[in-house]
């Protein structure tokens, strides 16, 4: 028996090595990894440079501690604030730690402005992380049941819902502001239109409150532009980042701009391990990667052949499917729970993953070519015509 802690419902398989959206099994069995680490692997596997990005760092420093200056760091945050529009980042190692920094800059933005007990409005179906502000933050019982009592301070409101918003900023002047993801990753690939995301900027910016934009599961390129926030054409002002940032080397990042730009001081807030040399050299390498090889242009490409594909070879099923997402985050909605076409794909040599009992959720690297969307299409389509005739 293994001493790994039970807080996962593990698939019996473990995996040797990969190449691309190709990953092999310890037995030499072959798999199309749609899920890509759960929008994870940027690059797929084994990408060339940042396998040689990452031996070279490692062989110079993995570590020094944010005593000290790190250019790689510096590099990092310069390109992001080029990227985004953003003007100050602060480096962490998961998305829940940088939501956790996004949460309390908002509190302290609002202790700054007088508030004594500063409130988030956060969105039903959300989903920011496990730590115990996060999963208060996050709107699903089922990750909070078991740790109660949960952090005050969170307010929620419909996802989409711009005049409910609105509703709890006259009753509750202690708001300080709004928390949403662009598209809900865990809550079922749910997206949040351009005008309810232009509603809310226009919200914040009538009240005072911080715009709070989670692309931790979204952001870098994902959806086919660097940020989801900028195909509504807005700023936040507070954006956070992780899982892809850096092709599978663990970073977080949280992004400030504009009236929550460098409130933050020496001391307010911290991570040992945030932004070390070995993680920013993965993420700028990710990044640099992505622009070389046109993969935000790829990502709309192949995410329509996906989305239209799944479309045509599922339009006359009875049960429905509902196809919806953006760029290489799709999801597609069936009647009835599935999460049994998890463990069905495996054995048919698919990675795909079921979020909120009912979405099949696909994130394939953003590198996953045209011929590989439609293979994807065509093998995913049978799964799903066979489990709804079942």
């Amino acid at each position: 028996m293994s001493h790994v802690m039970n807080t996962y419902a593990r698939l019996p398989v473990a995996f040797s090595h990969g190449n691309g959206s190709r990953v092999i099994d310890t037995e030499g069995r072959m798999y199309l990894d749609g899920l890509a680490g759960i929008a994870v692997n940027t690059l797929g596997h084994n990408h060339p440079a940042l396998v040689a990005a990452i031996s070279a760092q490692a062989g110079r420093l993995l570590h020094t501690s944010n005593i000290y200056r790190m250019p790689q760091q510096e590099q990092l945050a310069d390109k992001l604030a080029e990227l985004s529009g953003m003007d100050e980042v602060f480096f962490c190692n998961s998305g829940c730690e940088a939501n956790e920094a996004a949460i309390k800059l908002a509190r302290f933005y609002g202790h700054q402005r007088g508030v004594d007990n500063p409130a988030i409005i956060v969105m039903e179906h959300s989903f920011h992380g496990r730590t115990l502000a996060t999963l208060s933050a996050t709107g699903s019982r089922k990750v909070q049941a078991g740790f109660e009592p949960l952090v005050a301070g969170f307010v929620r409101a419909p996802f989409g819902d711009l005049d409910a918003v609105r509703a709890i900023g006259e009753r509750n002047k202690n708001v300080v502001a709004v928390m949403f993801e662009v598209v809900q990753g865990e809550g079922g690939i749910h997206v949040a239109d351009p005008a309810y995301q232009r509603g809310l900027r226009g919200l914040c910016d009538e009240n005072a409150w911080l715009m709070i934009c989670d692309e931790v599961q979204c952001g870098t390129g994902r959806t086919g532009t660097w940020f989801g926030f900028q195909q509504a054409g807005i700023r936040p002002d507070v954006a956070t980042l992780a899982k892809g940032l850096a092709g599978g080397v663990p970073i977080g990042a949280c992004l400030a701009a504009g009236k929550a730009a460098w409130l933050l001081k020496p001391g307010n807030h911290g991570s040992t391990f945030g932004g070390n040399p070995l993680a920013t050299t993965a993420a700028l390498t990710t990044l640099e990667v992505i622009e070389k090889e046109n993969l935000l242009a790829n990502a709309v490409s192949v995410g329509e052949i996906i989305r239209n594909g799944l479309a045509q070879a599922l339009a006359d099923l009875p049960g429905g499917a509902g196809i919806r997402g953006m760029g290489l985050m799709i999801g597609i909605e069936l009647d009835r729970p599935c999460g049994e076409l998890v463990e069905r794909a495996l054995d048919a040599g698919l990675l795909i993953n079921v979020t909120a009992e009912r979405v099949v959720r696909l994130l394939p690297a953003l590198n996953f070519s045209a011929e590989e969307g439609r293979e994807l299409v065509e093998r995913l389509s049978a799964l799903i015509r066979a489990f709804l005739s079942s």
